[in-house]
């Protein structure tokens, strides 16, 4: 027989604590200058104060810990810990126990209990404790229900439940931008704020690449023989502030050689970012997988394999193309026209024939260029013709170099 326990005295006690770390102590300094009023007394009060630190009373960080007063936050990639207990207020022994914890999120319901097995008995004065913990993974309500069930002595049936709310908060957002290179590489900038009211120690932030992608990481730079990360010694983020982390993917080799790979809507992979809060509180989060839109480049291609930062005027130098055949199907026969600029001039045969190129393969190009102007050039003036569909294909502003003159010596 179940009983209400609306009309019953329950025999045992039920007790619900989340498990957290202390937090730092503060206190709120009250001072004046000796020629006010309270003349030292401020000053010597705060002196005495045992939460202060010697030395430093007019901090408001002090050297003692303080236990947590209320629920506190809980924010999406942390884990929720919290101490169930269950006392036998009663004078009799209690049989058949079973605590049962079980959290209600906003799409599923989790059981959170160490053991669904009954306890036999419980005497007086003697309890049942049990520690639960769960990475929260959704934002949100989320409702913590403990139930109880147990057998008095007299064959009494008892039922009770008790709910424990709260809230889930983004501690964090994200936002991403991607760059798309002529050399299939890929631009990554994550930016990353901190919408929590802590600061934050940003123990790790990587971006995990697709199968297709090899990944560097362009936060850190070389000083003196050792790699140095760009924020500085301190990789504290405050609270409102933002990180910029920038990575650069580029296709495996088994994927480049294959034209169709650039095309249409490409996974990147996922960021994983690990923080620590306070006293070494630990969250984790993962983003879901990113795309991006690659650019189309029709059924033609034209990229550049090489090409040197800084060239001697009008002297020749020597730049590398790739010409592919996005086409999946047709196969193209191609004519290469070279057309001088006011500063770009060509050096070689124009209007030559390229042969045949197959669907999604590519071939390599030499060409000889030089420049009649100085400072910052464009690269401009190349023509490809498919002699079937007689199409023109135009490419300028491919590059740009650096043009000297000829007296100044550049360095290979």
């Amino acid at each position: 027989m179940e009983v209400n326990p609306a009309k019953q005295e329950h025999l045992l006690a039920l007790k619900v604590m989340r498990l957290t770390k202390p937090t730092l102590f503060t206190n709120i300094p009250v001072t004046c200058e000796e020629k006010d009023l309270p003349g030292d007394l401020f000053n010597q009060l705060m002196r005495d104060d045992p939460s202060t630190v010697n030395g430093a009373e007019i901090l408001m960080l002090g050297e003692m810990l303080t236990l947590p007063q209320n629920f506190g936050n809980i924010f999406l990639g942390e884990t929720f810990s919290s101490y169930i207990s269950v006392h036998n207020d009663s004078n009799q022994v209690v049989k058949d126990i079973l605590v049962k914890a079980d959290l209600q999120t906003s799409s599923q319901r989790l059981n959170l209990s160490a053991s669904n097995a009954a306890v036999a008995e419980l005497k007086p004065d003697c309890c049942i404790d049990d520690v639960i913990h769960h990475e929260v993974k959704e934002i949100g309500t989320h409702i913590l229900v403990c139930a109880v069930s147990y057998t008095t002595q007299g064959g009494e049936k008892m039922y009770f439940r008790k709910f424990f709310k709260f809230q889930v908060l983004k501690p964090l957002d994200v936002k991403t931008k991607f760059y798309n290179a002529e050399t299939d590489e890929v631009f990554l900038e994550a930016q990353i704020q901190n919408i929590t009211t802590s600061p934050m120690f940003m123990e790790k932030v990587s971006l995990e690449p697709s199968i297709m992608y090899n990944v560097a990481e362009l936060n850190s730079v070389n000083q003196a023989g050792e790699c140095v990360t760009t924020f500085g010694s301190r990789a504290y983020l405050q609270p409102m502030d933002t990180r910029q982390y920038l990575y650069c993917l580029k296709p495996k080799k088994e994927f480049a050689e294959k034209a169709g790979i650039i095309k249409g809507v490409t996974v990147i992979g996922k960021l994983d970012i690990v923080w620590k809060t306070n006293l070494g509180e630990r969250g984790r989060l993962q983003t879901s997988q990113l795309q991006r839109m690659a650019p189309g480049y029709g059924d033609v291609r034209l990229s550049l394999e090489a090409i040197p930062d800084t060239v001697n005027l009008e002297e020749p130098f020597h730049i590398t193309c790739k010409i592919t055949n996005c086409s999946s199907e047709r196969t193209m026969d191609l004519v290469l026209e070279m057309c001088n600029t006011s500063s770009i001039h060509w050096c070689g045969i124009s209007g030559r024939q390229l042969g045949k190129l197959h669907p999604s393969s590519s071939l390599c190009l030499a060409l000889t260029l030089l420049s009649s102007v100085q400072g910052l050039q464009s690269v401009s003036g190349l023509r490809l013709t498919d002699t079937f569909l007689k199409r023109t294909y135009e490419y300028d502003d491919i590059a740009q170099v650096c043009v000297v003159s000829s007296a100044i010596k550049v360095e290979s």
